[in-house]
């Protein structure tokens, strides 16, 4: 291996390069309390969602939150949250957030309205 390595550094360092994108990808379900629903929350968070290269879906919710599930590159999530957290658009008031690591069932290839 090491005379392939040698022979071949790139490969090794495109190796190490996609371990690093697999690693740092990470999932969060959010819930996001109130007035969220009614204001355009759902739609400027799949905005800012893939402006950052996220997948998931922002969801109204019965009790008036919604539901956030974004997965991506951990920062680029942290920074939807950061967004989030500072009350999302002008005309939503958000009093918190509530957030924990998730594990979508299925793969999700989009950020979708749902």
């Amino acid at each position: 291996m090491g005379a392939i390595v040698r022979s071949f550094p790139w490969i090794c360092n495109a190796a190490i390069r996609i371990r690093r994108a697999v690693m740092s990808k990470v999932c969060i379900i959010a819930w996001v309390f109130g007035r969220v629903q009614g204001v355009g929350f759902r739609y400027t968070t799949q905005y800012e969602a893939k402006k950052l290269g996220l997948t998931g879906y922002a969801k109204n919710l019965d009790d008036g939150s919604v539901e956030v599930v974004a997965c991506g590159e951990e920062g680029q999530v942290e920074k939807l949250m950061q967004w989030l957290k500072s009350g999302g658009p002008r005309s939503a008031r958000v009093e918190r957030v509530l957030s924990e690591p998730h594990h979508p069932s299925g793969e999700l290839t989009d950020f979708r309205i749902r």
